[in-house]
């Protein structure tokens, strides 16, 4: 396996959704070629094995899942997921979403200093959250549901104990706002970075990927 593909398998893991070729590309530094040839080629050794999970394709993006045939085992789980007691973490994750929410992934995990994708998704599962895409930060932002502030007893979470404390807490608002600070900038600088030349490499690419496509569909 070469390095190409073994980042692209690192970031299909962890992402826990599809990623299309072109963020792959951006996010690797690397032509949209390159990453449709890596990823094939991974997508094929999956399949060639006997394993728990798989690669699949949609349309021009890319995304692990689990197999099939262990589709009862997995639903299994996913039920004990949502009924059983959440775990320190889970509820660390949830109390700052509640208190600090609406907030990016990127925050949460600055507060708390670990990957919270796997907390986010049980989270999400058991309905105690809800995520949506923020079209000022061009970011997915997390906030608690009614549901869960209704459990709390609370009509919004505003009406949490202590929450203009916490949710004005003068250091941890200035953290925050220097990391948003730093992500808006960061968006502008790739924004301004396009250009006419970059924009028609990339339009390049997609179009010998679409060739590809068609090849392939020839052959068979």
């Amino acid at each position: 396996m070469t390095k190409l593909q073994q980042q692209i398998e690192a970031l299909l893991f962890i992402a826990g959704k599809p990623l299309s070729v072109k963020k792959l590309a951006d996010m690797l530094g690397v032509k949209s070629k390159e990453i449709t040839e890596a990823a094939e080629e991974l997508l094929a050794s999956y399949k060639g094995g006997e394993r728990g999970i798989y690669i699949m394709r949609v349309d021009q993006s890319y995304q692990m899942a689990t197999a099939p045939v262990h589709s009862n085992l997995v639903e299994t789980f996913i039920k004990s997921e949502q009924t059983g007691e959440l775990t320190k973490p889970s509820l660390e994750t949830l109390t700052i979403i509640a208190y600090r929410g609406p907030i990016i992934k990127t925050d949460l995990e600055q507060i708390r200093g670990v990957n919270c994708s796997l907390i986010l998704r049980n989270l999400l599962i058991r309905g105690l959250i809800e995520a949506h895409f923020d079209r000022a930060l061009k970011l997915t932002v997390y906030q608690v549901t009614l549901e869960f502030l209704e459990f709390l007893g609370v009509s919004k979470a505003e009406e949490l104990p202590d929450y203009e404390k916490l949710h004005n807490d003068t250091r941890l608002r200035e953290l925050l706002e220097r990391d948003m600070n730093e992500t808006k900038e960061a968006s502008l600088k790739t924004e301004k970075s396009g250009t006419p030349e970059t924009e028609e490499k990339e339009n390049d690419d997609e179009e010998e990927y679409d060739e590809e496509d068609d090849d392939d569909e020839d052959s068979e």
